[in-house]
């Protein structure tokens, strides 16, 4: 039989749940332990698929097209759990499942209410994770203890360990310890008041993990344990990281974390092996080598939006043995400063995905810039669509080409509309969503960096490269290099010419890991290092860009 981790977390959100969870499914892995991971949201949408990302964040794509939160891609990057379209709920989902079995007539004419039918369909969700195959379960709940809309999750989890046994399930609260530099303390009083609120609902949290900015006093981490009933042992220090979040794995090993939870739930764990891990990020600390890349977006002042691509970019550092410093671009500050004074220092340019025409003008100066001076160029979704528009204009000379998403009038819409979007009446869940492969040109930038001209890759779009221009592009320069396996739609462009420049209509970096770089990012930062060498010199070497604090 599984057993059920439940990560719950007081005091203030953004305390680092999802990565708690996924450092602690690594923990397990690598003691042999078959992990699965999910998390419920609880918020009313179905997905957040329609949210945007100033509000939620990026939202991470699986496989199977599920739209999910940005944690599930700390859960891909930290293990190797299987992800799918059941580890992630919202209140909205769950919901609206109740509703349709209530309208089928499932409950036999039982008046619904949120216990027991609400929480009786959250514990089905969760045991859909505890297969065969899974030694452990790990469920992290959204939000904070006390949040009204949260009540439902924490009334289910209470139940549920009655349901299967308390020895089988382990809760482990996240919480806040803060330091007062007027009082020039730590205090405990959050945590106990968040733990409190715990206990009311019946839940007494076996491990706290207290999140803080200095090193957590003895006495404290005593008094802690004593108010909240806690062993001494299991409240566990958690730091801020200032340099990397995979420095988190680590600091929990060095609390015991992982020896706590094997014991506690007689888990059949291996001896842990980390040292791999361990090397990694102590070699992130050395490196000479210094990059500076450039990413020009529309969400970029919130730095979750694009989290999977900045994180992406540091593997790819990690690969090349390279620190990356990524500075963070409006697009709309190119249309205001000029490319030139814009993206000075650039040794690469990003540019990712997004929506609506808001910063295009400034994402078409910056591709322009990037094309004509032979800096290394990586567009992802949005960013090959309007790598194609930059190129129509300026060198095919197709005045007005444009994306029909930006202008339904276009004289030259080199992006149009997928034809099974065009029915489509319905905003959620009805992208071209999820893994789709593709065919690589043999001898392509894109086929040398994958080592394959078989790929697959995950989509979140509804506009496509427009066919009856290929033969124009080709012509001109820019090759397309990866279409889907009928030739039908274009998936990945490049300029062979120039020293790196490739756009794709997928999204790699939700493929990307810290200990295995996706390609075409390791490629696109190996590019960038040549071109700082080769063309600038050491000489020549601009001063690094700043690269902001981690979160943990």
């Amino acid at each position: 039989m599984a057993k059920f981790i439940f990560v719950t977390g007081g005091v203030v959100s953004s305390l680092g749940k999802g990565l708690t969870c996924a450092s602690i499914g690594m923990l397990l892995e690598r003691r042999g332990l078959r992990v699965r991971l999910q998390k419920f949201d609880p918020y009313l949408n179905v997905d957040p698929g329609t949210m945007s990302p100033y509000q939620h964040g990026e939202v991470y794509v699986l496989d199977d097209g599920a739209e999910t939160d940005l944690d599930l891609g700390h859960y891909e990057r930290f293990t190797n759990a299987p992800l799918h379209r059941g580890c992630n709920y919202t209140t909205g989902r769950i919901y609206l499942s109740v509703i349709e079995k209530e309208r089928a007539g499932a409950y036999k004419g039982k008046t619904v209410q949120v216990i027991p039918h609400i929480t009786d369909e959250i514990k089905a969700c969760i045991k859909k994770n505890a297969t065969e195959d899974v030694d452990v379960v790990i469920t992290e709940i959204g939000g904070t203890v006390g949040d009204i809309e949260g009540m439902p999750y924490f009334e289910a989890i209470r139940q549920f360990a009655l349901d299967i046994g308390k020895h089988n399930c382990l809760y482990i609260h996240l919480t806040l310890v803060p330091y007062l530099k007027a009082a020039g303390e730590s205090k405990t009083k959050p945590t106990q008041h968040s733990v409190g609120e715990l206990r009311k609902i019946g839940i007494q949290p076996d491990i706290l993990i207290c999140r803080t900015e200095r090193e957590l006093p003895k006495d404290e981490a005593e008094k802690i344990a004593q108010f909240c009933n806690v062993e001494r042992r299991a409240v566990i220090e958690e730091r801020d990281k200032e340099y990397t979040i995979y420095e988190v794995p680590l600091s929990l090993v060095n609390n015991q974390l992982d020896e706590i939870v094997v014991e506690k739930l007689a888990l059949p764990a291996k001896k842990l092996y980390i040292d791999d891990w361990r090397e990694m990020v102590e070699s992130m600390r050395h490196w000479e080598k210094e990059l500076n890349v450039c990413v020009v977006g529309k969400y970029v002042r919130h730095h979750d939006a694009y989290k999977s691509v900045y994180e992406s970019l540091i593997h790819a550092g990690i690969a090349n043995r390279c620190r990356v410093h990524i500075r963070k671009i409006e697009s709309e500050k190119i249309e205001a400063d000029g490319p030139e004074k814009a993206l000075a220092g650039a040794d690469a340019i990003l540019v990712p995905g997004g929506f609506d025409k808001r910063g295009i003008q400034g994402k078409l100066d910056t591709i322009r810039h990037a094309r004509e001076r032979g800096i290394p160029f990586f567009g992802i979704c949005l960013g090959l669509q309007c790598a194609a528009i930059e190129f129509a204009r300026n060198v095919l000379g197709l005045v007005g080409a444009n994306s029909t998403e930006f202008d339904l009038e276009t004289p030259h819409p080199v992006i149009t509309l997928l034809d099974e979007q065009k029915k489509v009446t319905k905003v959620g869940g009805t992208m071209r969503l999820g893994a789709f492969p593709c065919v690589l040109k043999e001898g392509s930038k894109a086929a040398l960096a994958y080592g394959s001209t078989e790929i697959s890759e995950r989509h979140r779009h509804r506009f496509e490269f427009n066919n009856q221009y290929r033969e124009q592009f080709e012509q001109a320069g820019m090759i397309i290099s990866g279409t889907s396996p009928d030739g039908s739609l274009v998936e990945v462009i490049e300029i062979p010419d120039h020293p790196w420049f490739v756009g794709v209509q997928c999204h790699p970096e939700f493929k990307s890991k810290p200990t295995a770089a996706h390609p075409l990012f390791r490629e696109f930062i190996a590019a960038g290092i040549a071109y700082r060498t080769e063309r600038r010199g050491d000489a020549n070497r601009s001063k690094p860009l700043t690269l902001p604090a981690a979160r943990s």
